[in-house]
């Protein structure tokens, strides 16, 4: 897997980053955790999966603490040419080897943004949020945004160009072989139900939103949907439905966790 992504990272950020879609998806993320960023106390934030680091340099620069890690030595080598704030650590890290010994600090947030935790089967998933209540303070905060199953505009999209296996591609409980940057990675995917059951013994659910209801999912990116006037008027849409009902038939949904 880390060779996966490290072959990747050389073009995410072009790809999706600062790609049209990415941006408009971005700002949906960052509109539902402004109000846990912005409370005026200083934060101690763990991110998974975090990529090229945009995510990271962004809580630094609001003067948050922050341990960013990412299974790929690529990512984490792109993220370290952006910056060197000095609240800002940049590691290379597997999920799945994560311990309460791995840092030497508890957190107030945990954070994964864009599909990091579909490369999780359900056994994984359920460790991690066992692992993570060791690793957050009291009443700390999960937040992670998950591709989910019933995506209305995968749906929509496949089948009008008559491939109907992948427009149902996402909707099983064994993986799949996804497609990053051409890239076969396996994935899994998952609706927020799902995730308040494997999580409901050790932590509240405070939040669900749907990330890319209108906005499309990124390998748009180069058709007539991500320019004008299409993607002003589906990120207006986006501001207006932002019921958890919908979060299911996102492109991601965004949950928000608090440990009990």
């Amino acid at each position: 897997m880390p060779n996966d992504f490290d072959i990747a990272s050389s073009k995410y950020d072009t790809t999706f980053t600062f790609s049209n879609i990415g941006k408009a998806q971005r700002g949906m993320v960052f509109k539902y955790l402004n109000p846990i960023l912005n409370q005026g106390n200083k934060l101690s934030i763990l991110e998974l999966n975090c990529g090229t680091g945009e995510d990271a340099i962004r809580f630094a620069k609001l003067n948050h603490d922050i341990f960013a890690t990412d299974i790929s030595e690529g990512m984490i080598k792109v993220a370290k040419t952006k910056t060197n704030l000095k609240n800002l650590i940049f590691k290379n890290q597997d999920i799945n080897t994560i311990n309460e010994r791995t840092f030497d600090t508890k957190f107030d947030l945990i954070f994964s943004n864009f599909g990091g935790f579909n490369c999780l089967s359900k056994i994984e998933l359920d460790l991690f949020f066992k692992t993570a209540a060791k690793l957050l303070n009291p009443k700390g905060k999960i937040v992670l945004v998950i591709m989910t199953k019933h995506c209305l505009w995968e749906r929509l999209y496949f089948t009008f160009k008559g491939n109907l296996k992948n427009a149902k591609r996402r909707k099983t409980t064994e993986s799949i072989v996804a497609n990053v940057e051409g890239v076969a990675i396996k994935a899994w995917y998952y609706n927020p139900e799902e995730i308040v059951s494997l999580t409901a013994s050790q932590y509240a659910t405070n939040n669900i939103k749907p990330i890319g209801l209108a906005i499309p999912p990124s390998y748009l990116e180069n058709s007539f949907l991500a320019k004008k006037p299409f993607l002003p008027i589906f990120k207006s849409i986006d501001v207006i439905i932002t019921g958890s009902y919908w979060a299911k038939y996102a492109d991601h949904f965004l949950i928000e966790l608090t440990k009990k």
